[in-house]
């Protein structure tokens, strides 16, 4: 199985995505976008987290088997090189939007949606830290 992301700040919500991807095969490889494709696909200041510790932290859980780091905005040519039996997106993703599809359906694979955890997004957790009040100021 394979699956993408920026995983920019890892939370529960990319957490049981990546254990519903694991739960559909033996195999789960994860691709994360490079600290270049990041700051093009999400703007300046992004990512929080570079790419190496990303990936680092997604390779110590226990659902995630192994993972690549690829440079391109989408992992297409990742996914047609490897050719994974299932290709695995969060099912807010709709089908025909799905990157990789074509090439895994036209190797004899499948592609899944996985539910996604509501209230988790990476994007809204850092607009509630921009948000936050500024520390008070205090003299010494």
């Amino acid at each position: 199985m394979f699956t993408n992301g920026c995983f920019d700040l890892l939370h529960p919500g990319h957490v049981a995505t990546l254990e519903a991807a694991r739960g559909l095969g033996d195999v789960l490889i994860v691709g994360v976008n490079s600290d270049a494709s990041v700051r093009e696909l999400k703007g300046d200041g992004r990512p929080m987290v570079c790419e190496q510790e990303r990936a680092e932290v997604l390779a110590a859980l226990e659902c995630v088997d192994a993972v690549v780091v690829f440079n391109e905005l989408t992992p297409r040519e990742m996914i047609a090189a490897l050719l994974p039996d299932v290709l695995v997106k969060g099912g807010d993703w709709p089908g025909d939007q799905i990157i990789g599809r074509e090439e895994v359906e036209a190797a004899g694979g499948r592609v899944e949606s996985v539910p996604v955890v509501p209230a988790y997004s990476t994007t809204a957790i850092l607009q509630s830290i921009r948000d936050l009040p500024p520390a008070p100021v205090t003299e010494s």
